[in-house]
């Protein structure tokens, strides 16, 4: 009986590590893809994209608040009922 618990005791030791060595995998890669470097605009301002649901105005009123104002839009496009856009602050 004491055997069997040590077997099953090893048992989920290396379930947890082989749960947690795939966590961190995971967390890695995830990590690279949200390192990539910002786009620029062509005159070298930092952009931002923002999402917000098709149809409304809520990626502007995001860009407006993180401007403090006044923006330049690089891009929108919209699919799968999500609208992007991606914007440049415009300097104070």
């Amino acid at each position: 009986m004491i055997r069997s618990q040590t077997s099953a005791a090893r048992t989920m030791h290396w379930v947890r590590g082989a749960s947690l060595a795939a966590v961190l995998t995971l967390t890695g890669a995830l990590a690279a893809c949200s390192s990539a470097p910002p786009l620029f605009s062509p005159d070298g301002r930092p952009t931002t994209l923002v999402q917000c649901p098709a149809g409304s105005d809520n990626c502007e009123q995001q860009a407006q608040a993180m401007c403090g104002g006044a923006f330049d839009t690089m891009r929108t496009t919209t699919g799968n009922g999500v609208r992007s856009l991606l914007y440049a602050c415009r300097g104070k």
